[in-house]
């Protein structure tokens, strides 16, 4: 089992990364969240892993946290969760705001995740709420509703910046400043309007 590789990122893309670890260039499948922490093109890079090893497969998928990691772990013991699903609950929702809405059984946010309908949703909160410690559900629930809410509209607006052409970076930013000036009542539709119009 492959825990971590430690060498040079060769590529970055907000949903994969090439490392150059020895000579030998791995492909390591990353949710945004990651993504959005790794140091810039030809710089030394260490990713965590969870070795995915399947008849027809071989992939391994990374992170640059352990909370990230721990909380793919735990999707992947849900029924009907596998590797690449488990990757899109991370991108869509930090490991905070994932944590949050098991704790408060939150099946509404849940299903909001591209490719989680509400009876995958209504599993992730009865297999995984007893299994996050109380001092994990509190911090989290505890982290701020106005903070998540913006922090999901920044990520879903950046998200649908990139799928119309724009890099990572400008889409975060574009996105960041759409939030400040629309203010926090405004949809995610709104602040990528207000982003093309710039």
């Amino acid at each position: 089992m492959i825990t971590f590789l430690e060498g040079v990122l060769v590529e970055r893309e907000p949903t994969r990364v090439v490392l150059n670890v020895g000579g030998v260039g791995y492909e390591v499948f990353i949710p945004l969240s990651s993504f959005d922490r790794l140091p810039a093109t030809g710089a030394a890079c260490r990713v965590l892993t969870y070795d995915h090893v399947r008849e027809d497969a071989h992939q391994l998928y990374g992170f640059v946290s352990a909370d990230e990691r721990t909380m793919f772990l735990r999707l992947m013991d849900v029924s009907g969760i596998g590797p690449r699903l488990a990757i899109t609950a991370l991108s869509g929702l930090s490991v905070r705001e994932l944590t949050a809405c098991i704790a408060r059984g939150d099946v509404k946010r849940l299903s909001s995740i591209s490719g989680i309908g509400r009876k995958t949703a209504e599993r992730m909160v009865v297999e995984l709420r007893d299994r996050l410690g109380a001092g994990e559900a509190l911090e989290a629930v505890a982290g701020g509703e106005s903070a998540s809410a913006e922090t999901a509209r920044v990520r879903d607006a950046t998200l649908a910046l990139i799928s119309l052409g724009y890099k990572q970076a400008e889409a975060q930013k574009l996105a960041r400043d759409a939030v400040r000036a629309a203010g926090p009542d405004a949809t995610v539709e709104d602040l990528v309007r207000r982003a093309l119009v710039r």
